[in-house]
């Protein structure tokens, strides 16, 4: 049996994807060391694993969590690209994120044409190419008020309508586009 059929996932022998019943999100278990992590360990085959957890960890659909509308909450989904200056430069699809900020800016551009000029949408490209863990939800990250994000995202998300789509948006996180949903 090659590689490929014993672990479809690409993470290192001795990984495995579980799922958080808690946070309902996919996370990575080493049995034998007793190691759980949210990042994908060092010497993870990206793209592999990056088409496995699109395949089986996507949760499509609204989220189940409506508030009041009175509450001031909006539902936002994003595409997330990291560089190195992140605050936390990892993601469930790269153990260690090690592209400049300038690398980034450039690979968001390109998603944020391809959406613009119809060939994708944000939700859909979010699924494979985002660095949040939201991906596996098109990017949806559910409910949420103000404070409740850094600011600068917060602030281009409350300035959207439902429908749009931001320009590019830099946090501490990493770069954004935005689609406020609700």
């Amino acid at each position: 049996m090659s590689d490929d059929e014993e672990n479809p996932t690409g993470l290192p022998k001795g990984w495995e994807i579980r799922h958080s019943k808690s946070k309902n999100l996919p996370y990575y278990f080493n049995e034998k060391e007793k190691d759980s992590r949210w990042e994908p360990p060092e010497q993870t085959k990206t793209e592999k694993l990056k088409k496995y957890i699109s395949d089986y960890h996507n949760a499509d659909g609204p989220p189940t969590d409506i508030p009041d509308p009175s509450e001031g909450k909006i539902r936002a989904a994003h595409l997330l690209v990291k560089h190195q200056e992140s605050r936390r430069p990892s993601s469930w699809k790269e153990a260690r994120i090690v592209r400049s900020k300038e690398e980034a800016e450039a690979i968001i551009k390109e998603h944020e044409k391809r959406i613009k000029n119809g060939s994708t949408t944000l939700g859909e490209l979010a699924k494979t190419e985002s660095d949040c863990s939201s991906a596996r939800k098109r990017g949806d990250l559910g409910y949420f008020g103000k404070g409740d994000m850094q600011k600068e995202f917060e602030d281009a998300a409350f300035a959207l309508q439902p429908g749009q789509m931001s320009t590019v948006v830099s946090t501490a996180s990493g770069l954004h586009l935005i689609e406020r949903l609700e």
